[in-house]
């Protein structure tokens, strides 16, 4: 192979390798701009996460406390409110990221496609996230907080004494894991548009979506039934709801003419083509260029 040609074929990977790298280094500046914000807002943030238990444990007796155990342990928890703090709110711009790195190898149909899912990706992960907060939370902590006793004669009480760490660990865990969940949909739509799933096929093995389900809950979430279910059930309606969606993704499909598909690309090789003359590059593809035989080795 002449020099020319392995330069030819290995300068366009280089460019987008250069430009992952790119792309990964504004998501990591993003996240560690948002890091060092969230920590000095991180005991309000924790305030906030904490704010649901707080509730609970004031209609059952009053005010209480979390405690920590070890001298580094409200420290580092307060670096790990502000990670989680950050990746949380840094996820639609790493989204952007990730559309801008993939964009340009797309077609003008197939981003017009793909756009509705760079908006609807931030959304559902907040949704989810918000669900977990504001329903699935006080659920959970009147359910756990329940088994307590105030003991009596000849017995101990049973009292929560929760661990900052722990807590916030719990914590984290169950909003990713709702967030991520509320995602389906859009994985879904996008295995839709690329063959590799069929409506059909999603309708048929629902009975193992329900089984996977309730085995993602039981591994994502603690072993209670309230946060468990708080999990399956949503997981099982954006289950159906991707079923919906790429149903829309084959009518879509079959609506759409092969020509209107094959002249589309034609005006993108155009288009590709006339900024390459505009640069100066040859076009070995021209015919006249074909013939005269002046085309290098």
């Amino acid at each position: 192979m002449a020099k020319g040609d392995l330069d030819e074929k290995t300068m366009p990977l280089l460019d987008h390798l250069i430009e992952l790298r790119q792309r990964l280094l504004y998501s990591v500046i993003a996240i560690l701009v948002l890091f060092f914000v969230c920590y000095y807002f991180a005991p309000d943030i924790y305030n906030f996460l904490v704010q649901p238990l707080a509730d609970i444990l004031e209609k059952t007796g009053g005010p209480r406390r979390l405690i920590f155990t070890a001298l580094h342990e409200a420290f580092f928890t307060y670096i790990k409110v502000a990670l989680f703090a950050a990746l949380f709110l840094a996820f639609p711009f790493v989204a952007i990221q990730i559309w801008a790195f993939i964009a340009p190898g797309l077609y003008k149909r197939e981003k017009r496609a793909f756009a509705p899912f760079l908006v609807a990706t931030p959304i559902l992960f907040f949704l989810g996230g918000a669900l977990v907060y504001y329903v699935i939370f006080p659920l959970a902590w009147k359910f756990f907080l329940s088994f307590e006793s105030v003991g009596g004669p000849g017995a101990l009480p049973i009292q929560l004494e929760a661990k900052v760490d722990q807590y916030l660990s719990l914590v984290m865990r169950l909003i990713f894991a709702f967030g991520l969940v509320f995602e389906l949909p859009v994985v879904m739509t996008l295995l839709a548009r690329v063959g590799m799933i069929t409506s059909k096929g999603m309708a048929e093995k629902r009975r193992y979506a329900v089984v996977l389900a309730f085995i993602a809950a039981a591994i994502l979430t603690p072993p209670d039934v309230i946060s468990q279910i708080g999990l399956a059930i949503p997981t099982l309606m954006l289950y159906e709801v991707s079923i919906w969606a790429v149903k829309i993704v084959e009518r879509q499909r079959g609506e759409r003419p092969q020509e209107e598909d094959e002249e589309e690309e034609g005006e993108e090789e155009d288009e590709e083509n006339d900024e390459g003359k505009a640069a100066g590059k040859p076009n070995w593809d021209d015919d006249e260029t074909k013939t005269s035989g002046d085309k290098p080795a």
